[in-house]
């Protein structure tokens, strides 16, 4: 087994067929699938199963890939330790940002970590599902909402308020909810897993949940907030996607004394990743600009 197998193995892993890994790497075909048939060998294991149409990792070959993962990160970590300069932040960072506060707030903050070191070549994904983080190679995803228990390393980034909200219009046609008990007889727009079933507020100091209904449950903020602007009813997100709707007076909020507690805001990284430079640059670097 040779270090390059294993760089060869984590970029078919992630192109999902030779030819795509190939030609990434630079390399020939022939040479990428003899080179994985030789590790496969070595490790008296199929790691890849081959159809005609892409490949499918088996169960061994994505423990494997954790393991291959690690090792190639610590060799970038000992390079970059006995480097000349080593001041200067190099190699490729994967991370995963949610979609819209990732767009919001986030993108400009990574472009402006990345003008500071120009050798770091970031690969970044935007979506509001969570990662795998292990299983894909990600080096730190940023994560809105309770964590899941696991072996991941979190450090909190700070908490984003919630509002409750909708365009005047609505509330002229179907009244001022005083009560959180009034929801229900209200049109609510629902956000993700959670706006499946209700909404938790706050009653009392102690939660509360209520079955609300509406026309339109989404995983996004922004499709949620364009529909309360369209007056289809009362929406609960995050005060960051309608900020600039309620500075404009096209949409208010309701029940402010009853909103559900802020959403912690937290980076998450393998612990084979707690030594790493740029984990621990980026992680200060985003601290102290959301904070302020």
């Amino acid at each position: 087994m040779q270090i390059e197998d294993l760089r060869i193995y984590i970029a078919v892993m992630h192109a999902g067929n030779f030819t795509a890994a190939a030609e990434h790497l630079m390399l020939s075909k022939q040479y990428v699938s003899r080179r994985m048939a030789a590790l496969e060998a070595s490790l008296g294991v199929r790691l890849l199963i081959r159809n005609t149409r892409k490949l499918s990792v088996t169960d061994a070959g994505l423990l494997f890939a954790q393991h291959a993962q690690r090792i190639l990160d610590e060799i970038q970590e000992a390079q970059l330790a006995v480097s000349e300069q080593q001041q200067a932040l190099r190699g490729t960072f994967r991370i995963n940002l949610p979609m819209s506060f990732g767009m919001s707030h986030l993108s400009p903050l990574i472009a402006e970590f990345l003008s500071h070191h120009p050798s770091l070549q970031f690969h970044i994904e935007l979506a509001d599902r969570y990662a795998d983080v292990i299983g894909e190679g990600v080096d730190m995803a940023i994560r809105i909402g309770t964590l899941a228990d696991s072996t991941l390393i979190a450090r909190p980034l700070g908490e984003l308020k919630r509002v409750i909200c909708c365009s005047p219009r609505y509330l002229e046609r179907a009244g001022v909810p005083q009560q959180p008990e009034a929801l229900l007889q209200h049109a609510c727009l629902r956000y993700g897993r959670e706006g499946q079933n209700g909404w938790e507020l706050q009653v009392n100091g102690k939660p509360k949940w209520l079955a609300v209904q509406g026309p339109m449950v989404s995983n996004n903020g922004e499709v949620l907030r364009d529909a309360a602007l369209a007056g289809l009813g009362l929406v609960l997100l995050p005060a960051f996607i309608v900020e600039t709707a309620l500075q404009r007076g096209e949409l208010v909020t309701v029940l402010d004394d009853y909103l559900p507690p802020a959403l912690s805001l937290n980076a998450v990284y393998p612990q084979h990743r707690q030594r790493s430079e740029v984990n621990r640059q980026l992680l200060a670097f985003l601290q102290a600009r959301l904070a302020s």
